[in-house]
């Protein structure tokens, strides 16, 4: 991590310190739950403290991913039913061995991810204390008064109280980013699946997945098949029968027979704009020309809504992979454009080594839910072909950013100007 990003690692370091706390309040509300579900009490608590912690947990994991790029793979969504009764919910929390790894990271965050945290920033402070704070106060202190090894009774050792502490600051700082990585392996460590749960669970996602790629293919092949019967082939028949009338009025009525001709000259035009807009909707020329960031560019530029495209891609990426993302960010746009009422929209293309990264981010009114449309769904489902995820934050009054990450590799160097 660069020197700018010290402090930045030093103040997530405090938060998780914070945090901790926060969890480990939550984790004493489930064991109180579970301690009154003999007399039934528990069973009102256990469903809103499990829920609680799982989204603490959920956000533990994000953090390690947004902080220090280690992936933690999420926990199975508690089983549940509107319709099951308070008992049947509680007992299927229980059952859910994701329920006791998050009650056992509750109980130990504080004391070892907490105390983990605690060494950077025990640094800064005390070192904030000797650099900021001794050089006004020493001479109300006493002649007792000692920072860390140096008596501290006139101005020579204040100076080098001054030192030192700036000294202290400085390590706290460079202890901050091992810190805060060693701490999101502990997460990981406590709160990540087991392998042998991820791998069933990859199974079951990539059997999913293969079923509804069939299904899109399918449907895109009877979309294809519909497009052509009723433009592309239509025009041709018409252009054929043209063609027929017009050899026979050659020799009787050679101006209508020209006549005819120039029809079927627009009507080969139309049918070619016909498979033109057939083969865009398939694979877009720039995108298969130029590559994903210009590709994106392009659809910016189409827009009315103001987009700005920041690509920092190196490399092309498989042709797949570059089609997926570039008709979800297409959606996206649309998306913004129709329900959102943005104005403008910032556009993030990355690559970290093992994954596209896109973040499309509007200033509109916000509150997208995929529950509540199949637009978002289908989106996921496509992107669940690829083993990529989306992610949504659209918070009531906006900004809305959806985040989409499919694992894959650069391959041939980049032939766009992004």
């Amino acid at each position: 991590m660069r020197g700018k990003g010290r402090p930045a690692a030093a103040a997530r370091c405090q938060l998780a310190g914070l945090l901790a706390v926060a969890v480990s309040a939550v984790g004493a509300f489930v064991v109180l739950a579970l301690v009154l579900l003999p007399v039934g009490a528990g069973f009102w608590l256990l469903g809103p403290g499990a829920r609680t912690l799982r989204s603490l947990s959920d956000r533990a994991r994000d953090r390690a991913a947004r902080w220090t790029g280690t992936h933690v793979a999420p926990a199975e969504p508690f089983a549940g039913d509107p319709s099951w009764s308070r008992y049947r919910r509680a007992g299927a929390i229980l059952a859910a061995e994701g329920f006791w790894r998050d009650l056992v990271w509750a109980w130990l965050e504080p004391w070892i991810g907490g105390a983990l945290v605690a060494i950077p920033l025990a640094f800064l402070w005390y070192g904030a204390f000797g650099a900021l704070v001794q050089p006004f106060v020493w001479p109300l202190l006493g002649d007792d008064n000692w920072y860390a090894f140096v008596p501290v009774s006139d101005t020579a050792t204040m100076l080098a109280a001054l030192v030192l502490g700036i000294a202290f600051m400085a390590a706290g700082l460079l202890l901050a980013p091992p810190t805060l990585r060693l701490h999101a392996r502990w997460t990981r460590l406590l709160l990540a699946v087991p392998r042998r749960a991820e791998m069933a669970r990859r199974i079951a996602h990539l059997t999913d997945a293969r079923a509804q790629v069939l299904d899109v293919q399918a449907a895109e092949l009877r979309r294809i098949e519909r497009d052509l019967h009723d433009g592309a082939q239509a025009r041709l028949v018409s252009l054929g029968l043209t063609l027929d009338s017009a050899t026979r009025l050659l020799d009787s009525d050679p101006a209508a027979a020209r006549a005819l001709l120039l029809e079927v000259g627009e009507t080969a035009a139309r049918a070619l704009e016909d498979l033109r807009n057939l083969v865009h909707g398939i694979q877009p020329p720039v995108l298969a020309d130029r590559g994903l960031g210009d590709a994106v560019r392009s659809l910016a530029l189409d827009s009315f809504l103001d987009v700005h495209v920041e690509a920092r891609l190196t490399g092309r990426l498989p042709s797949p992979v570059e089609s997926a993302a570039y008709f979800a960010i297409g959606e996206l746009l649309a998306n913004a454009a129709k329900h959102a009422a943005a104005r403008e929209v910032a556009i993030v293309l990355d690559h970290d080594g093992r994954r596209l990264r896109a973040t499309v981010t509007d200033d509109g009114r916000g509150g997208a839910d995929p529950a509540k449309g199949t637009g978002l769904r289908g989106l996921r489902r496509r992107l669940g072909s690829f083993d990529g995820v989306l992610t949504l934050h659209s918070p009531p009054g906006g900004p809305t950013t959806a985040t989409l990450e499919i694992p894959c590799a650069l391959s041939s160097p980049k032939t766009s100007s992004c």
